[in-house]
């Protein structure tokens, strides 16, 4: 609203830093996207641990395993909307830098929940469920700088 009156006023300023221009453009202030980023986020990690627990149930433990472990990864890749809003989110996704990490890591999400429901493996789901780690992990080693070059480094320094 007060863009809205500088605007009209004539007292808009071209000059703004880009902090002040990206705040403007959203519609939620500040501090409400980091506490729904924060929420979310959180409730991701509440989802994953908890998917982790009902792994020791013995009937359908594996099933509850998989869907809470895939809506906590979720919930936990959504909260980062917030932040920067989901265009942008979805735009940095799929840049060519770490497109084929989200590639991987959405069939991970995908195959994860069609091993429960309709190929009824659990073996199976609890294979895409550390693929989807391994995949979120290397998805969010794309945001670090030379983050991925360096435990590249590291693992071939390992093997060798």
């Amino acid at each position: 609203m007060d863009k809205l009156r500088r605007v009209l006023s004539g007292h808009e300023d071209e000059e703004q830093g880009l902090t002040t221009q990206v705040l403007d453009s959203s519609s939620l202030s500040f501090g409400t996207r980091v506490k729904w980023f924060a929420i979310c986020f959180v409730c991701g990690i509440a989802c994953s641990i908890l998917g982790t627990a009902f792994l020791f149930i013995p009937a359908a433990g594996k099933k509850l395993f998989a869907v809470f472990y895939t809506l906590g990864n979720v919930a936990a890749l959504a909260s980062t909307c917030f932040l920067m809003g989901p265009v942008k989110q979805l735009k940095k996704m799929f840049a060519p830098t770490r497109l084929i990490a989200t590639l991987v890591m959405l069939l991970c999400l995908i195959c994860t929940l069609c091993a429960v429901f309709w190929w009824q493996k659990n073996g199976l789901a609890i294979i895409f469920c550390i693929l989807q780690f391994i995949a979120m992990t290397w998805y969010s080693l794309s945001y670090i700088p030379f983050a991925r070059d360096a435990v590249i480094k590291c693992f071939t320094g390992c093997l060798n």
